[in-house]
């Protein structure tokens, strides 16, 4: 029988500790106790387990099955208040996953942020469509910019890489302004000046950059153009293990990122900084919740409230 030293207490839940192995830190003789105030996991994917009614439009991207009721049975034991859902990859496009999730029995657990083509003619009338369909829950559109400098942009094909400088992603950016929406970038560092431009063009878009803008898929030089964004009062952070990771060398808690995630504190402040990929499960819940304090530990808890869940609260209008 194992001993309470040799079990973690998560949201009033106690797990074994073994169940940390393959988590890269020994979680013997510690309790990770769910933090306090308002936690709002800004950074969610859905992927249903029956791919007959919710097919993949395109396999890329994560694919193993994490249904929403999974994430409510977590989110419930972690106590956590909300969630934001970013439709994964593989649904492309197609919205039906997530909007099963938004009118289901916990849509009003939820917000959403799509997935879209940005330079599709079509794109700025689907998010009309797709807002009229769920008042106040469709807060923002996805956009990933990832592909290596020197090599082209898309225009076709999987909705990655679309080219910035497009007057179509400007005609999107307008809707998601009529719309009260936000955009979410997923992108490299190289790509921080074009993301200023268009934010400087649409100053009442809100535009959250995803994981630490994927620190080591670029170079230091490049990474001082992201600090830059967060001169403009529209851009957001997004601290997630996927960026921490992306800027570290070392295993879990990747101390070797501090420095950079500090200056990223600095540059955006708790106001614009949100919390993401706080796990599917207790075990994951607890490492989060490690990897936050260990890279944030010299932020006054106060600030910290507000990256762990009031910022996205403000953000995106939840009740």
């Amino acid at each position: 029988m194992l001993s309470r030293r040799k079990l973690l207490k998560v949201g009033g839940v106690f797990v074994a500790a073994n169940a940390w192995a393959g988590f890269g830190q020994d979680a013997e003789n510690q309790t990770v106790v769910r933090p306090p105030g308002i936690l709002i996991e800004s950074h969610v994917h859905m992927i249903s387990d029956d791919p007959v009614k919710f097919p993949f439009a395109q396999k890329t991207g994560a694919s193993r099955p994490e249904p929403v009721e999974s994430f409510m049975k977590f989110a419930q034991e972690a106590k956590l208040n909300h969630a934001v859902i970013v439709t994964p990859e593989p649904y492309q496009a197609d919205p039906s996953y997530m909007e099963s999730c938004l009118s289901g029995p916990f849509g009003s657990f939820f917000k959403a942020v799509c997935l879209l083509d940005p330079i599709d003619p079509a794109t700025p009338q689907r998010l009309k469509e797709l807002s009229a369909r769920h008042p106040g829950q469709i807060v923002g559109m996805r956009i990933h910019e990832l592909h290596e400098v020197g090599t082209p942009s898309t225009t076709t094909g999987v909705l990655r890489d679309r080219d910035l400088n497009d007057p179509q992603v400007a005609t999107t950016w307008r809707a998601v302004q009529e719309l009260g929406m936000s955009i979410l970038i997923q992108c490299t560092p190289h790509f921080a000046p074009q993301i200023a431009s268009l934010a400087v063009k649409f100053p009442s878009v809100p535009v959250v950059i995803d994981h630490l803008a994927r620190p080591g898929q670029g170079t230091a030089d490049e990474y001082v153009d992201v600090l830059k964004l967060g001169k403009l009062k529209n851009l957001y952070m997004k601290f997630t293990t996927t960026g921490v990771t992306s800027a570290s060398r070392q295993p879990f808690p990747h101390l070797d990122a501090k420095p950079l995630v500090k200056q990223v504190y600095e540059a955006f402040g708790a106001d614009r900084m949100m919390w993401g990929e706080l796990g599917l499960n207790l075990a994951q819940f607890g490492k989060a919740i490690q990897l936050f304090d260990a890279q944030l530990d010299f932020v006054p808890e106060l600030e910290k409230a507000k990256i762990r869940g009031l910022t996205a609260k403000r953000l995106y209008k939840f009740s």
